[in-house]
């Protein structure tokens, strides 16, 4: 597929997808090598299994970094990586991306032993029930100093969801500044490996406006490709036949506010040009 996309695009067009499927190559490759390193095989406790996708910057999307305050063992885990890669890759800087981890966690209910396939934020939440048996939303907070939004989003997804392996009070599908939560002893599965979901966040307005804006972006090259390609066959046209045309070629939503801006944009960059007698008429320009 990509190299389908190479020709018909060029290099440029495919280079950040050939980094993405290099660096998981390549990451296959550093996760073996590290597994048979003397780090790996004299730190790492028996029986954890850690993998390790090491990205490039620029080749993947940008996530915004989140705090997170990880227990000792996981701290301790990820310095025997870095330790190991840095010793192969001097010069280098890794960034952990906590908010894309997540882990297979052995659990000890008195219904029998479970394995949770959890991310890591709620990895970091369920372990501090290794403990006390019950905590209040602050203490977790404290804690963990995961961002407010984000914990309650965790806990919910623990407490509220499908899989409830920890138990909420007061009852209630959201999780206020007073609630407490505890390690739910009832808890039993069909399953022996449960994957709990995470919850998913809604679009907020602030959002959606980003979104939109930065769609519209990307379609101005399809707009002004639209509108030149349009008046290179017409030559003269006025502004009511261009707009329909376009209404007709652009497969997508599109205010005339918008359409507008672009043609004045062509006009800017000498595409095209008022008529002298009639400025509600265009000419194309060679």
């Amino acid at each position: 597929m990509i190299s389908k996309l190479k020709t018909e695009c060029g290099s440029q067009f495919t280079n950040k997808l050939e980094g993405m499927f290099k660096d998981v190559e390549l990451s296959k490759e550093i996760n073996e090598s590290f597994k048979q390193s003397s780090q790996a095989r004299t730190k790492l406790p028996s029986g954890i299994e850690m993998n390790v996708h090491v990205l490039t910057t620029g080749y993947w999307p940008t996530y915004p970094p989140m705090e997170i305050r990880l227990p000792i063992e996981l701290n301790a885990y990820q310095d025997i990586f870095k330790d190991f890669y840095l010793s192969k890759h001097s010069g280098r800087r890794l960034m952990w991306q906590n908010s894309l981890g997540h882990c297979v966690l052995k659990s000890d209910f008195p219904k029998g032993r479970k394995e949770l396939s959890v991310s890591l934020f709620q990895t970091v939440v369920l372990m501090l029930f290794n403990g006390p048996d019950r905590l209040s939303f602050q203490e977790i907070k404290d804690t963990t100093a995961i961002e407010d939004k984000e914990l309650r989003r965790t806990l919910q997804s623990l407490a509220c969801g499908k899989v409830r392996v920890l138990t909420k009070e007061p009852k209630g599908r959201d999780v206020d500044d007073d609630d407490s939560f505890s390690f739910n002893a009832d808890f039993s599965a069909p399953l022996f490996r449960i994957k709990v979901n995470a919850i998913q966040l809604k679009e907020t307005v602030e959002e959606n406006t980003s979104t939109t804006e930065r769609v519209f972006q990307d379609r101005q090259y399809q707009i002004d490709a639209a509108i030149v390609r349009i008046m290179k066959t017409r030559k003269v046209l006025s502004h009511t036949l261009l707009i329909t045309e376009l209404f007709q070629q652009l497969k997508f939503p599109i205010k005339p506010a918008d359409l507008k801006k672009r043609i004045e944009s062509l006009i800017d960059r000498e595409y095209l040009e008022r008529d002298k007698n009639n400025p509600q008429v265009y000419n194309y320009l060679a």
